[in-house]
This record gives structure tokens, C-alpha cells and sequence, in this order.
């Protein structure tokens, strides 16, 4: 047979056939003296039995372990991790759609997009603050935490937040803080209102929100997060910070 022949016996492409001789799963076969290939039953037993692996959805590595005459993955234990793969796939899957749900039934999405349920119900929390620049910038740098931190260092984070928003005044406060701090937009950092700002961020923030280690103020996260504000307002958050840092020393 030729190579058109043999791949329409099967049902597959003639590229496959050549993908199939280059990864060496399927083998050469012989040439006529014209130089084209001569393919037998025996190729074509062989090319369909790589079809229907591949249709059971084993990569092609691992057809190669179960076409192997020696060492070779037993064709069962190939399968059963397979199935073990698309149960986790599924499972994976069902927990996305059921998140998918519960974000179509909300109706509406924060700004920052989809977060974690946790984060959003923080969010609601503080409510409507559309009006406050430093307030939509906060919102997303706990959008990315919320997607870059580990589960539990979310929870925690989440949780003592939470707590604090949840304290009588506590959303009154954040509200104030962000004024404060909207307020710096065009002035120097050595204005005194920044002192002001600092200390309405202190009474919003539990301190046991900073690592217990020292704050590197030249760390390449907090250099960006400084730049990302104007002048003063980046000062109002480095005072923020020694502040708690000192009262969690004493």
C-alpha cells in the first residue's frame, strides 16, 4: 500500500502517518525501487491501534509507552491513570461551573471582575465607593492579592479585614481614610495632612496584617506598590507602615 492508501484504510491523514514515522510509533517500512513506501497489514494493524489509543485520550508519549515491546507501561495501568486524570479534570470543572453560577446569579460584578466569594462579600462590606480614586485603586490591589496569595494566606487576610470593616464605624473609617488620602493626589509629601492620612490608615488596619519579619522598604512588590500613587500618598502609606511595625515591636 501507499501512504494515501494505508491512511484512508485507517481514517487518518497522511501527515499523521508522518507525525506517527517521525516520533517512531508507527515504523518505516520498506521502499520499491521507485522510493516510495510499501506499507503492509501489519502497519495498518499498528496505525489503528494508535488511532484508537489516542481516541481514549492518551498523549502520544504515552502511546509509546504502551506500543513498547520491552518496559512498557502496562496498557491497564496507562487507562486507569488516565481515568484518575479526567476524574480530577471533572471534578475541576464542576467546582468552575458552580463558581460560573454563583457569579451569573449575583447579576453584577465589581469593577476588579470576578474575585474569590470571600473578597466579594468584603467588598460589599464597604459598599459603593465609585467616588474615591484611592478606594478603586485598593480594591485592586486586593483583587490581585486575592488572586495571587495562597488560600490560607487569603483566608487570614480576608478574615482580619473583615473583622475590622465589620467593627462598629470600622466602614466609616476606611471611608474617612480614603478621603484623607484623595486629598494628597497633588500635594508634597512633606504636607502635614500626610501624617493625617497615616494615622486614619493605622486605626483602619489590624497590625497583625504585617509579616512578622521587617518591612524591606526597597522590596521590588512595595517599591511598585509606592510608585503606583503619588508622592504623598506613597509617604502616607510608608508612615503607615512604620507606625504599625513600631506598635507591634513594643
Amino acid at each position: 500500500m501507499r501512504i494515501g492508501e494505508l491512511a484512508a484504510a485507517v481514517g487518518v491523514t497522511t501527515r499523521a502517518v508522518r507525525h506517527y514515522h517521525h516520533l517512531g510509533l508507527l515504523p518505516e517500512p520498506q521502499r520499491l525501487g521507485n522510493g516510495y513506501r510499501d506499507y503492509t497489514l501489519r502497519h495498518a494493524v499498528v496505525l489503528a491501534r494508535i488511532r484508537r489509543l489516542t481516541e481514549l485520550g492518551l498523549g502520544l508519549a504515552e502511546v509509546r509507552d504502551v506500543l513498547a515491546e520491552d518496559a512498557g507501561k502496562d496498557l491497564v495501568e496507562v487507562l486507569t491513570e488516565l481515568d484518575e486524570d479526567l476524574a480530577r479534570q471533572e471534578a475541576a470543572i464542576r467546582e468552575q461551573r458552580a463558581r460560573l453560577r454563583g457569579l451569573v446569579e449575583q447579576g453584577s460584578l465589581p469593577a476588579e471582575g470576578p474575585v474569590s466569594p470571600e473578597l466579594a462579600a468584603l467588598l460589599s462590606e464597604v459598599g459603593d465607593v465609585s467616588d474615591s480614586p484611592m478606594a478603586a485603586k485598593d480594591r485592586e490591589i486586593l483583587a490581585l492579592i486575592d488572586t495571587s496569595a495562597t488560600p490560607e494566606a487569603r483566608e487570614q487576610l480576608i478574615g482580619l479585614l473583615g473583622s475590622t470593616f465589620t467593627t462598629p464605624g470600622g466602614v466609616e473609617r476606611a471611608r474617612a481614610a480614603y478621603a484623607l488620602l484623595d486629598a494628597l493626589a497633588d500635594a508634597d509629601p512633606s504636607d502635614p495632612r500626610v501624617d493625617e492620612a497615616a494615622r486614619a490608615l493605622v486605626d483602619c488596619l489590624p497590625a497583625e496584617l504585617l509579616p512578622e519579619a521587617d518591612i524591606d522598604h526597597d522590596d521590588s512588590f512595595l517599591r511598585a506598590l509606592y510608585a503606583d500613587f503619588a508622592p504623598a500618598q506613597a509617604e502616607a502609606i510608608r508612615r503607615t507602615l512604620r507606625i504599625l511595625t513600631e506598635g507591634r515591636d513594643r
